[in-house]
């Protein structure tokens, strides 16, 4: 059974992720964009902590916190792009706002339907280990693996080639 102060936790981050969320795509400055975007996943990894996944917590804090926002940082500043307050506005927000309202409430009956009534009891032995999930990757995963770290490698040469060229 859940204890009283792991559901409090959890709503108060599932509070401050959404928040945090919602400013990543409402924000018109690209660097406080970025910094929400480290406080929702962040969260992400906090309720990975929730769920004593340790592991899979500080390989979201690494991988995505300090890389992937390293990265974009990076690009933003090699590719000379707008940082400031620009007027990236246009006609669509109402359309957008009833797609992603459409695709929230879809997900959340499918979710609903599909774990109704199924209980989660955590304790230490259920936690996911760094040697089941490291033999995964590196046997049934290689090829995902090695795939995504090509792609940020190209991404990153990519932005020096772009930033290059003036």
């Amino acid at each position: 059974m859940v204890d009283t102060w792991q559901l409090v936790v959890f709503w108060a981050l599932f509070a401050m992720m959404g928040v945090s969320a919602l400013r990543v795509v409402t924000s018109s400055n690209v660097v406080h964009a970025a910094l929400y975007l480290v406080v929702t996943l962040m969260g992400a990894a906090a309720l990975y902590v929730l769920l004593l996944a340790e592991f899979v917590a500080w390989v979201q804090v690494l991988v995505y916190v300090g890389a992937i926002i390293v990265l974009m940082l990076f690009g933003l500043m090699l590719t000379r792009a707008p940082i400031g307050k620009g007027m990236f506005d246009n006609d669509q927000r109402l359309v957008a706002a009833v797609t992603a309202g459409a695709l929230f409430g879809v997900t959340t009956w499918i979710i609903v339907d599909a774990f109704e009534g199924q209980k989660i009891t955590l304790s230490k032995a259920t936690g996911i280990r760094a040697e089941s999930i490291g033999d995964v990757i590196f046997s049934s995963f290689v090829l995902p693996f090695e795939v995504i770290s090509m792609l940020l490698l190209a991404a990153l040469i990519g932005a020096v080639v772009i930033a290059r060229r003036d």
